[in-house]
């Protein structure tokens, strides 16, 4: 029996919210702790926004010129696509600005390394931190953090060292800058010394592994290199501590070092960030990405981009981009989203990943929502981009997070974000799409439906892909 009232079975058009954005239904209980503050004699973010202008003047004025200079189809960076000038394009540079070549290399290195300009193949262009320079106190701040992070970087490193040993320095420096950070003032290089060469013996005895069971005798001794146990640790701390104050961090003079306000916050929202994480249930920060993300998963947005930012802290860029692609790649939809979430944050590292996946059909429409968006597209308009067939694979994705994760009424909501106007013309497109989820989200929304004449339609589709009829 059937109801005589007419039914409309065309859809209304809404733009397509992503999962993160839908409403939970779950009880949470929201945490209660209060906003930190800064240490005590911090400035402002608008004083210390104005600090990072100045320290990357030169890289924006670089990074300005190469927006008019170096546009696609002009001669920009060299060909090898690692983002250097050539030769003549540096010398150009250099004449216009009234600098020497070897200027102009280091600023634009600078400016790449704080995002302000970034590097796609044979071409330049301006970074989403030089479009927001002048208005945003945010997007600045970012950009110095970003140089900040790449100190190792911005520095040459000594070339008369191991690079184990010079990784082992690198890695353990935060605790170094932490020490100055909570000193609050000048501190001699010998007690940073004393301090560095603890926490490298620390990371030395966290990677010694003990062997059990019966081994074989050891062969005759031959020579081998020397360990970076050997390297002598004084002229890694100098080059460690003049680096850091090439990008502002610190200054050192007089065998002593102090955090700038800059360094000194920076330093603090790091240790923040990681105290944050360690003190909530879900221990995210020491979770792999998939147990990250799947912690993360009833949080609202801005919770959850917290918990992504000190998960991001805790480790290095790219180790954590590739563990987030790989918990994408898996088979649960809602990890798949919400790892391009966390990806967002990440930001411009990871765009070589990110736009290295775009060819696989189950991230495919994920990376180029996160390409367009990193290229400055309004999110709102940024579904533009895809094909219909793209933008109905996501939503039957989508559809099928929603199944396994989320309630009916979700589901069935779900709806009004697909692009084709009819219910009859959205099934027919998710038959021809191809996801292999497509019979159960047809069979979870025909039973989540309350229209009894379209979830019997809904139900049909679902059986005809089922059986392979048409």
């Amino acid at each position: 029996m059937t109801s005589r009232i007419p039914r409309d079975s065309r859809l209304r058009l809404v733009r397509p919210r992503p999962l993160a954005a839908a409403p939970r239904a779950m009880n949470q209980r929201r945490s209660r702790r209060p906003a930190p503050r800064p240490p005590e004699g911090t400035p402002a973010p608008a004083e210390l926004a104005r600090m990072a202008r100045s320290g990357l003047a030169a890289a924006a004025r670089v990074a300005h010129w190469a927006d008019t200079a170096l546009r696609p189809g002009r001669d920009s960076a060299s060909p090898d696509g690692k983002g250097t000038l050539s030769d003549a394009t540096a010398e150009r540079a250099a004449a216009d600005l009234g600098l020497t070549a070897a200027q102009v290399r280091a600023d634009w290195d600078t400016a790449r390394l704080a995002g302000l300009v970034e590097v796609h193949g044979d071409s330049a262009r301006p970074g989403w931190r030089l479009r927001a320079w002048d208005r945003d106190d945010s997007a600045v701040l970012r950009g110095w953090v970003a140089l900040f992070d790449a100190w190792s970087l911005a520095y040459p490193e000594p070339s008369d060292h191991e690079p184990a040993a010079v990784a082992e320095v690198v890695s353990a420096m935060p605790q170094v800058l932490s020490f100055l950070q909570l000193s609050a003032g000048p501190v001699p290089v010998e007690q940073l010394l004393d301090l560095l060469e603890q926490r490298v013996t620390e990371l030395r005895t966290e990677r010694c592994e003990i062997p059990y069971g019966p081994q074989p005798e050891p062969e005759p001794s031959r020579p081998t290199p020397p360990e970076p146990a050997d390297a002598p640790l004084p002229p890694l701390l100098e080059w460690a501590l003049r680096a850091l104050a090439s990008v502002g961090a610190l200054t050192y003079g007089e065998r002593q070092a102090t955090l700038t306000p800059l360094g000194s916050w920076a330093v603090w929202v790091k240790l923040e960030q990681i105290c944050v994480a360690a003190q909530s249930p879900a221990g995210n920060i020491e979770q792999a990405a998939e147990g990250m993300l799947r912690g993360c998963a009833q949080l609202r947005p801005n919770a959850a981009r917290a918990e992504y930012r000190a998960w991001l802290a805790a480790r290095p860029v790219g180790s954590a981009v590739t563990e987030l692609l790989e918990a994408a790649r898996g088979e649960d939809a809602l990890l798949r989203g919400l790892a391009f979430e966390a990806l967002r944050v990440v930001g411009a590292p990871a765009e070589p990943d990110v736009r290295g996946v775009a060819d696989v059909p189950t991230l495919r429409p994920y990376a180029l929502l996160w390409l367009a968006e990193h290229d400055g597209i309004d999110p709102e308009d940024a579904h533009e981009i895809l094909t219909r067939e793209e933008a109905t694979w996501l939503w039957v994705d989508t559809a099928a997070a929603v199944a396994d994760h989320g309630e009916a009424p979700l589901l069935v909501r779900h709806l009004e974000s697909a692009v084709q106007p009819t219910v009859p013309m959205l099934l027919d497109e998710v038959r021809a799409v191809g996801h292999p989820r497509t019979v159960q989200v047809l069979v979870a929304l025909a039973a989540a439906h309350p229209d009894p004449a379209l979830a019997k339609a809904v139900r049909r589709a679902a059986f005809q892909v089922h059986t392979g009829g048409s």
